[in-house]
């Protein structure tokens, strides 16, 4: 038992060491490089609209007046899902997308860094086009026209498009000029026959897009290639050339990359927003910005610095008052209460978990929390040692009695965490899903660090000192 209880006490050190490490302000964060296998990542805390404020953008349905009847509470619906995967993937953390009457979508982005394209990522349309471009050199960034664009103007009437038909050079409608004046490319498959596309690194560490198409997509795709080794297949979205390699040789195992023909290749947020509109397809309905406003910290600095300020007393207090009350027992359940905050806190920034103030109140809360399991078993201990019982049975049999005690509190409070997680998942309201969030990790933290930490400390310090200490009963509470 005392050689289990020092390998815990070890363990228990060095996962302080690591949780210091992790939770310091300006931490580096994660970056390894062994070969092929990389692992990139930041570690910060992620602040919410109201703690670091962002963006927070208003779309509304533009719909043509030919469409109307097809339009219905279904279809914004399925624009808003579309809109949130995107919010997703552009890694932004809590993010609120909920509609608004009846052809609104409200979007809030906490700390977005580029405005102009995260709304781009939002509102276009998405249309990924694998086109035929035979040996016509296409760079990146031009706009051509495909022969959907044509089918499209025809109703579908079934017209063959070849690769050298040639239309005119500007859009009629849109006055967009076009690449070769006009000329039609041939689309061979579009973005249904997409599986998966997401960021990745190539041998050179460049960004790369890497897709995964269907079965069907990958027999289309795998045929075509076959057959047009040395040509040039442009990937296209939205009409704009995305990349235009070379088929080198056939693609017949239904995955490929997308690289950038500019030295460096994509940037990592341009990279990013590519695949995103490409794994999440096009729009049911087109999207119009009616509003788009940077906004500021809905609670200023000052409001900030105070709830820190009251977090602190509050868990100084909750320390002085274990220590005083419990003297010996108290002194160790504060050391496991800090690394219990230490924990908490490395977390939030390895899930990540969005801070916002009703995060704070749920971590605040679970830490006043967090010494009720101490209390009960520590008052348990108290009545058996009263009874004359030795140290260690006096603490097995606190702990073992008040078990049951503290697993039916903090499983009806985790039962209460899951309904307002729900709540504020189906109702948007995302306020309510941070405070559960934090609350029912801080619960989970405090079975660990009471029952786990505690006991070992003291299981620790009560072997050290022998039952002499039980003589010495002020500096056990009793």
């Amino acid at each position: 038992m005392r050689q289990r209880n020092v390998s815990l006490l070890v363990g228990i050190i060095l996962l302080t060491a690591v949780l210091i490490w992790i939770d310091q302000p300006n931490n580096p964060g994660l970056h390894l490089r062994i070969g092929s296998f990389r692992i990139d990542r930041d570690i910060t805390i992620h602040q919410g609209l109201d703690l670091q404020g962002g963006l927070q953008v208003l779309l509304e349905a533009d719909v043509p007046p030919d469409q109307e009847a097809d339009f219905d509470a279904r279809t914004m619906e399925a624009a808003r899902v579309i809109v949130e995967n995107r919010v997703n993937g552009l890694g932004v953390t809590e993010p609120l997308v909920q509609l608004q009457g009846e052809r609104r979508i409200i979007v809030e982005l906490p700390g977005i860094q580029d405005p102009d394209q995260a709304i781009a990522t939002l509102r276009e349309t998405g249309l990924l086009e694998f086109v035929e471009a035979g040996r016509t050199p296409l760079r990146e960034g031009m706009r051509i026209r495909t022969s959907l664009d044509v089918e499209e103007e025809a109703g579908g009437a079934g017209q063959t498009i070849t690769s050298t038909a040639t239309l005119t050079g500007t859009d009629a409608l849109t006055t967009t000029e076009y690449a070769y004046g006009g000329r039609v490319f041939k689309t061979i498959m579009t973005g249904r026959h997409l599986k998966d596309a997401d960021v990745s690194t190539n041998n050179l560490g460049q960004v790369v897009i890497a897709f995964e198409l269907t079965d069907e997509g990958a027999k289309i795709f795998g045929d075509y290639t076959a057959q047009h080794v040395g040509d040039i297949v442009a990937i296209v979205l939205d009409k704009v050339v995305v990349s235009a390699p070379v088929i080198n040789q056939p693609i017949t195992g239904g995955s490929g990359i997308i690289s950038s023909n500019v030295p460096g290749g994509f940037p990592l947020e341009e990279a990013r927003s590519i695949a995103i509109k490409m794994k999440y397809g096009a729009l049911p309905v087109p999207l119009k910005v009616v509003e788009n406003r940077t906004v500021g910290p809905t609670l200023g600095q000052d409001s900030i610095q105070r709830s820190i300020r009251a977090g602190a007393i509050g868990l100084i207090v909750v320390l002085l008052f274990m220590v005083t009350y419990y003297r010996l027992p108290g002194f160790l359940a504060d050391l496991a209460l800090i690394i219990y905050a230490l924990i908490n806190f490395a977390l939030y920034k390895l899930i990540p978990v969005t801070l916002t103030l009703p995060a704070i109140t749920g971590f605040i809360l679970s830490t006043g929390m967090a010494v009720d399991a101490n209390i009960l078993v520590f008052e348990r201990m108290k009545e058996e040692i009263r009874a004359g019982r030795s140290l260690r049975v006096a603490m097995e049999a606190g702990f073992s009695r008040a078990w049951t005690s503290i697993r039916d509190s903090n499983l009806s409070t985790l039962l209460t965490c899951a309904i307002l997680f729900w709540f504020g998942s189906n109702f948007g309201a995302s306020i309510v899903k941070g405070f559960a969030i934090t609350l029912a990790l801080g619960v989970i933290v405090n079975l660990f660090t009471a029952i786990i930490v505690t006991r070992t400390f003291i299981r620790f310090v009560f072997d050290l000192a022998g039952e002499s200490l039980r003589k010495v009963t002020w500096l056990l509470g009793v």
